[in-house]
């Protein structure tokens, strides 16, 4: 399943959402990077990335995933327990 990713502005809370569905590869993470960045940019505020709907992270993208949230400060949600496991055992490695 190619991968989607859905802008959801939620008024009330001031909150908005990238909700990223299918499989998340190399270059749909760097891509996903290059807006989240633009959008703070562009809008001022962060954002939350939600990976709940998520069928394949593959382990090149959780170096990406964990920039994202570590280096520039998005709020992730909706990781799997598996999903998770990847992005911790990257950032192992990094050490």
């Amino acid at each position: 399943m190619p991968t989607q990713i859905t802008e959801i502005e939620d008024a009330e809370r001031g909150k908005t959402t990238l909700r990223v569905e299918g499989e998340l590869l190399f270059n749909d993470a760097v891509l996903l990077e290059k807006i989240a960045l633009g959008m703070r940019a562009e809008k001022g505020v962060n954002l939350t990335l939600d990976f709940a709907d998520l069928d394949f992270l593959d382990s090149d993208s959780a170096p990406i995933l964990v920039r994202l949230e570590r280096e520039h400060g998005f709020e992730i949600e909706g990781i799997e327990i598996f999903l998770q496991s990847v992005v911790n055992e990257t950032e192992k490695r990094k050490t």
